[in-house]
């Protein structure tokens, strides 16, 4: 089987992969944890890793194809000159392998090891504390016998 794109409609992306499930279609739709800060509160939420598109595997020979462009939340194919566009199996193997990856390493876990890479403090080890807004974190380094907090850019951890 080969793997094709559809683009569906705004924010019905779930919609269309219950629907086309349903339709009994092999469909890959990748979601990755992402973290926003909602109202000063940091939160994780489910997003889409290619917003507005669903991964369906058919052949071209397959009748479900007339049913594609109907089903609820899809918007169109994905086609060039009239033609599905086909993805490579590897591609979709090393999105998958990659996602897979991503689940096991996470994020910076508080009270983890790492290492400040610029900045004025680049070099020094450092302790994770705690994220501090979307671009800042807060770590403990050893300055002066003693542990400072100090306030750094994302950018600028290296884990």
């Amino acid at each position: 089987m080969t793997w094709y794109a559809l683009q569906h409609k705004p924010a019905q992306g779930d919609r269309a992969v219950k629907h086309l499930q349903n339709q009994d279609i092999a469909c890959f739709y990748p979601k990755i944890e992402v973290e926003r800060i909602k109202a000063g509160k940091r939160t994780k939420k489910l997003e889409p890793l290619f917003p507005g598109y669903v991964f369906v595997s058919l052949e071209q020979s397959d009748p479900k194809w007339a049913k594609l462009r109907s089903t609820r939340g899809v918007l169109r194919i994905v086609s060039f000159a009239n033609r599905p566009a086909p993805i490579d199996d590897e591609v979709i193997a090393h999105i998958k392998s990659s996602m897979d990856k991503v689940a096991e390493q996470g994020g910076i876990k508080p009270g983890q090891h790492i290492e400040l890479a610029e900045g004025p403090f680049k070099g020094l080890d450092a302790v994770f504390l705690s994220y501090d807004g979307e671009e800042r974190a807060i770590v403990l380094i050893h300055f002066m016998q003693k542990q400072q907090s100090v306030r750094v850019s994302l950018g600028s951890i290296k884990s």
